[in-house]
This record gives structure tokens, C-alpha cells and sequence, in this order.
């Protein structure tokens, strides 16, 4: 087996697991399933129709590139790998985004971020944040207008809602301009630099109410959360299950969310007016996705156990520098990406030393 350009004797396509792929696989996508209810109750079946086009562009891009290399297909495209990637991208992608996006981005992602390396093991970057950062660059306008929670819209986008969206543009009799909108931290940027402060932006971010009240709406005014910081809630309870049958490592959640729960304390505690409170940065855009889905790939993460966590730290930082500084509101794919080149430096100083060196 031919080796990639970018492996070395310390990199990851020389990690071992006793889990198998396709079990450690199907966990991660069990552990998602809470937030992908969450998502589908607040926004619609929108993230539905994304998930089902990019499964058919995964098995187009997977054979195609499988027949190309001459690789046997059924081992490889059932090992669930690919499934993982397309699911950790939907989740990042407008529920209500052309169709041609989710289909781009996959391909993108698969080619680019899996085969080009030479398949599943040999890759540096991570595939789904590859797939997600070329939609952000390419197509910024239809990557930033989400799908409004169904309470604020007043109008819940059902099955058939979603593929009219999707695939049109329009939903009948509806105006897609009243059930769209800026994210939570889009909404935040915008603002700050219109000159209003952070604590009146994030007074106008919580549920509004209209025709009566769902069970689900009470318990927002009663716990005093937004639809996302719900949604972050969700992956928090899978990514806390995936700690627990030791599916992933502590290192990363601990060190991505303790470096950006530190960054917002400290630049909070300077000045509120502009910096907005730890408990809106921890459960804002893809925090919870990243630090339990995202960041825990152990092919393009660090090897050892200091180094997973300065691998994930690093991300912290650089997640609450680019929300804060740069003209992306979350910013999580750059920062996985940049970290993701680190870390063949990460693992030849963190490696343990070998028993009796001196």
C-alpha cells in the first residue's frame, strides 16, 4: 500500500483503535440523532432534504472515485466514514440552501479532503470543514441566510416546504424573506459594527412569541435559551454519551471549550459592551458540534494525548479570534483547517518519551 505525501511515522494514518470504523461510526451518528431532532423541530424538514442529496452525491463521488483508483467499492463506501462527513457538513450548511450547494460541498469535500490524499486515513484536512470553508468562500450569500426558527417565522417548513425551497427558491404562498435571517452570531457582528452594544444585540435575540404557545416554547422562556443554544444542547447530550462509551477522547472537548470559554471570559470581563458573555459563545453557531463531532476525527487531529489537547486548545483560540476579529461569524472551518496543518509539528514534540531513553 502505497503511503501518502503527508504521512510520516508520526502521523495519523498510524493510529490505532480497537473500535472498528464502522462501529465507531455508527456511534457518531447515534450520538447526533438528539441534535438532528432538536434541528428538525425548530427549522424544518430543510435539514432533511440537504441530508438525503448529499447521501446521493456521496454514493455518486464514492463509486466514481472508488472505480478510478481501483478500489473494491462495497468495503470502503459501507465502512460509514463518508456518512460522517456529509453529516458533520449538512449540519453546518442553511437548512434552506440551493440545492446545488449541499451537492458542491460534498463532492468537494469527498474529492478533495479524502480521495486526493488517497483515501480515508491519509488525509490532513478534515473532509466535512474542507467542504464547508470552500462554500463560505464561494458562495457567502447563500452560506449566510438561515432558516428562522419556526416560532420567530410563525411558519413551520414542512417536507414538501423544504423541497420546494430547496429546489425553486419560493415556497408557495410564502415569502422566504419572513422566514429567513442572520444567525445568532451573524446578527451579533453585524451590529457591533453598526455601533450597537453587545448586551442590547443579545437582548433581541431570544424566542418572540406569536400564535399561542408550543410546550417547547415555554420551556425556552423558562430556561431563558434561544433555538441554538438548544440545538447546542442537543449535541452536548451526544457528545457526553460518546465520552462515556469512550467513542472519542476528553482531551478534545476539554481543550477546545475550556480555550474559548477562557477567551470570552477574559475579553467579557474587559468589556461587555463589545464582547459578548461566555454562556452565548459556548452555545452559539457550531461550538457543541465541533468540540464532541468535528475536531475528534483522529485521522487529521494529533496522535498523543498532550498533543490532542494543544490541537484542540489551539482551535479555541483561534474560533473565538476569527468570531471576534474576523468577517466570518463563526469561523470553525478555518480554524480546523489551520490547526489541521500543525499537526505533524504537534506530534514530534509532544511524543512520549521511549521507556529508559535518557
Amino acid at each position: 500500500m502505497s503511503l501518502s505525501p503527508f504521512s510520516s511515522s508520526l502521523s495519523s494514518p498510524f493510529a490505532h483503535s480497537k473500535h472498528s470504523i464502522r462501529a465507531l461510526m455508527l456511534k457518531v451518528q447515534l450520538a447526533a440523532l438528539p441534535a438532528l431532532l432538536v434541528h428538525i423541530y425548530l427549522f424544518g424538514f430543510g435539514i432533511v432534504m440537504q441530508w438525503l442529496l448529499a447521501l446521493a452525491t456521496l454514493f455518486v463521488v464514492e463509486y466514481t472515485l472508488l472505480k478510478l483508483r481501483k478500489r473494491p467499492v462495497l468495503p470502503f463506501i459501507t465502512d460509514m466514514s463518508a456518512l460522517i462527513t456529509i453529516t458533520g457538513l449538512v449540519f453546518c450548511i442553511p437548512p434552506g440552501a440551493p440545492w446545488w450547494i449541499i451537492v458542491s460541498g460534498t463532492a468537494f469535500a469527498l474529492i478533495f479532503g479524502k480521495h486526493i490524499y488517497g483515501g480515508l486515513g491519509y488525509n490532513p484536512f478534515n473532509p466535512a470543514m474542507l467542504g464547508y470553508a470552500f462554500l463560505l468562500i464561494s458562495f457567502p450569500v447563500q452560506m449566510t441566510q438561515w432558516t428562522l426558527p419556526a416560532e420567530v417565522a410563525n411558519h413551520y417548513i414542512t417536507f414538501s416546504d423544504a423541497f420546494y425551497l430547496i429546489f425553486t427558491g419560493v415556497i408557495p404562498n410564502v415569502s422566504v424573506d419572513i422566514i429567513t435571517s442572520a444567525t445568532p452570531l451573524g446578527k451579533l457582528q453585524t451590529e457591533l459594527s453598526q455601533g450597537i452594544s453587545a448586551i442590547e444585540s443579545l437582548a433581541h435575540t431570544m424566542p418572540v412569541a406569536h400564535d399561542g404557545y408550543s410546550s417547547f416554547h415555554v420551556i425556552h422562556l423558562l430556561f431563558d435559551l434561544n433555538s441554538w443554544e438548544w440545538l447546542n444542547i442537543a449535541f452536548l447530550i451526544g457528545g457526553l454519551w460518546l465520552l462515556f462509551t469512550r467513542s472519542i477522547r476528553w482531551q478534545y472537548p476539554v481543550g477546545f471549550l475550556s480555550s474559548l470559554g477562557l477567551m470570552a471570559f477574559i475579553f467579557h470581563s474587559i468589556d461587555p459592551s463589545t464582547y459578548p458573555p461566555v454562556d452565548f459563545i459556548l452555545l452559539s453557531g457550531g461550538t457543541m458540534l465541533a468540540a464532541f463531532f468535528i475536531i475528534t476525527d483522529p485521522v487529521t487531529s494529533s496522535t498523543t494525548p498532550i498533543g490532542r489537547f494543544i490541537f484542540a486548545f489551539g482551535i479555541g483560540v483561534l474560533v473565538y479570534t476569527i468570531r471576534t476579529w474576523g468577517i466570518f461569524p463563526d469561523g470553525i472551518a478555518f480554524a480546523i483547517l489551520l490547526m489541521n496543518i500543525t499537526v505533524p509539528l504537534i506530534d514530534q514534540y509532544t511524543q512520549p518519551r521511549v521507556y529508559g531513553h535518557k
